[in-house]
Parts: C-alpha cells; structure tokens; sequence
C-alpha cells in the first residue's frame, strides 16, 4: 500500500481534521484516507456500462436488447510449433 506525505498543512486544517476524526470516532489518519477515497471514488461516479446503456435506451433499445451471455469457454493458448 502506497504512503503520502503532506507537508504544510495549516494548524487550522489540522485541528479541524482532529475535530472530524474524533466525531467519527477514527483516527487523523484514517480520517484523512476516509475522505481522500470518498473524493476520488464517489458512490455516485459514471459507470461506463450504465452509461452506454443508457445510450442505448435513449436509442430505443430495450433491456432483453442490451442483455448478453458472456462466453465463459476457456481460451486456448497460443502454439508456436
């Protein structure tokens, strides 16, 4: 797991990093890893498959159209005789 240090960080921010880690009863820093991933991986983010269905439909597509089986059969590997 990758490490981040950040320097220069106002006495302010800090204290009230402090304030909202101890309200959620976790540590600085995990309050700080809390909202770094609730940032860069909202809940609500743009899927690409719900989008292009999204597409799809306003394309008059149904859903029994944009349904498909996958095909699970193995691939072979390569020969190089």
């Amino acid at each position: 797991m990758a490490s981040i240090t950040v320097r220069n960080v106002p006495d302010e921010v800090h204290r009230a990093l402090r304030v909202r880690a101890a309200t959620h009863g976790r540590s600085t820093e995990a309050e700080i890893r809390e909202i770094l991933e609730s940032t860069v991986k909202p809940q609500k983010r743009l899927k690409m498959g719900d989008a292009l269905a999204a597409i799809g439909r306003k394309y008059g597509l149904k859903d029994q159209d944009l349904a498909f089986e996958r095909d699970r059969t193995p691939a072979e590997p390569m020969r190089f005789e």
